[in-house]
């Protein structure tokens, strides 16, 4: 996705915890260095649901590429929240005419139908992230991702 905002502005935005809750979750604990936390809470509340808590930086490169752990929704738990079955994302930020493009690469899925269902869920999901991110830096307008549904108190995606 193009984001019309200088490659700089873009890593802040992700790296940066004060930054990072104007657009992709309401609280979140951000150590940009390979081992350091990238943990977002998207129901402040209660930390302990809906949440990457424990999800690290797995590469750290100035200006251009992070990589951390992933963890989904309370939704997906049973299928991909545990320590031997995080998924990867990696993000990159290059600098293009007009702003910084800015690519996520989800993946270590596994197989089966609950998978399939967390990858679909999550396909959607960084779409809104990313539109997101481009609204924040361009017109100040972030949309918080994913936040819990209070009827059926699960992550949901509009």
């Amino acid at each position: 996705m193009l984001v019309k905002a200088p490659q700089e502005v873009v890593w802040w935005a992700w790296t940066r915890a004060e930054r990072i809750t104007q657009w992709f979750a309401p609280a979140a604990t951000i150590d940009p260095r390979p081992g350091g936390a990238f943990e977002l809470f998207f129901n402040p509340a209660d930390r302990s649901r809906d949440c990457t808590a424990g999800c690290t930086f797995t590469a750290v490169e100035p200006m251009t590429r992070l990589a951390f752990t992933w963890k989904g929704p309370d939704l997906f738990a049973a299928v991909m929240n545990h320590p031997d079955r995080l998924t990867a994302v990696t993000v990159t930020m290059e600098p293009v005419e007009g702003g910084t493009r800015v690519t996520v690469v989800h993946a270590g899925w596994g197989e089966g139908d609950g998978w399939a269902e967390a990858r679909r869920w999550h396909a959607a999901a960084w779409r809104q992230v990313l539109d997101s991110l481009k609204g924040a830096l361009e017109s100040g307008r972030g949309d918080l991702c994913c936040a819990p549904d209070e009827d059926q108190n699960q992550a949901t995606v509009e």
